[in-house]
């Protein structure tokens, strides 16, 4: 087996659909860009851009990644039968649990969230929007280690993920409304995930699941829908500069760690959830504090 057939993502295959789904939903809402409703060109240029160029981070990131599985695989005393269609669904199940974990993750650890709010940063919600990836993948490959020691193939874990993220595509829509209920409580629909892209206090860090959505019904992280979401961070970024919609709140980060007191501020501020700041004394005020810190 190649190297390319290790690392093959089922997501490269799929990118001619992705991009007639945009153009299609541009066309449908051409007429409807009031209220940040719908597309703004620039805003959909930036998204695409930021697509294209994650796939060479991720192909790279995946490929140093197979050596370590490979390692994990090797060393593990399990096998599990990649043409059994039971593992298959196991692992599938498995790879959702595990997506659901990083991306909550991801909302609440700063250091993480640094990379994962690109994929947050724009004010609209479309299926340009889906593709507006961040260009760090190295969190969610870490968080993949157990599936090799469980005796998964890292082919496997690759094309499992990337199955995972096709899905997640059409859910990245304003054009499709509340679906039958049954599938609303079951599986991740674009109703659910409006309010995970949004900053409004009520639906702020909800609805992380994948595929399914039952992950946040069993770990009290589930939102319905009840009003249109306001999108985008709770403190935008002004600049469609791909590289500073990128790595901005790195950059935050960092002036944050230079001017922290000491180690424990340091923590704080590198595995706190965005927006933490370290106790303040008498003589300072909060807007003093709040002055470098990152926010959801």
């Amino acid at each position: 087996m190649t190297l390319w057939d290790q690392i093959n993502e089922p997501v490269t295959y799929a990118i001619p659909f992705f991009l007639l789904a945009v153009v299609v939903e541009a066309l449908s809402l051409r007429h409807d860009t009031h209220d940040r409703r719908g597309f703004d060109k620039t805003d959909t240029r930036t998204s695409l851009t930021m697509g294209v160029v994650s796939l060479l981070f991720n192909g790279g990131g995946r490929a140093l990644a197979l050596i370590g599985y490979a390692v994990l695989y090797v060393a593990s005393p399990f096998r599990l039968d990649p043409h059994n269609w039971l593992v298959w669904a196991g692992v599938m199940v498995g790879v959702d649990l595990i997506w659901y974990v990083y991306h909550r993750m991801s909302h609440r650890i700063r250091l993480m969230w640094a990379a994962h709010q690109v994929h947050h940063n724009s004010r609209y919600f479309n299926y340009s929007t889906a593709l507006r990836q961040k260009w760090n993948p190295w969190f969610e490959l870490l968080l993949w280690t157990p599936l090799p020691v469980l005796g998964v193939p890292p082919w496997m874990i690759f094309t499992a993920f990337s199955v995972n993220l096709i899905y997640q595509f059409w859910v990245h829509t304003e054009t499709i409304g509340k679906l039958p209920r049954w599938f609303e409580f079951v599986f991740n629909t674009p109703s659910h995930h409006r309010v995970h892209h949004a900053s409004d206090p009520e639906y702020l860090d909800k609805n992380f699941g994948g595929i399914f959505i039952i992950w946040d019904r069993l770990f009290g992280s589930f939102r319905a829908e009840t009003f249109r979401p306001t999108y985008g961070l709770t403190k935008n970024i002004d600049s469609d500069n791909v590289l500073t919609l990128q790595y901005y709140e790195f950059g935050a980060l960092w002036r944050d760690l230079r001017a922290a007191k000491g180690p424990r501020d340091r923590f704080g501020y590198l595995f706190g959830p965005p927006g933490w700041q370290p106790a303040l004394s008498p003589a300072v005020t909060t807007e003093e504090a709040g002055e470098g810190a990152g926010s959801r």
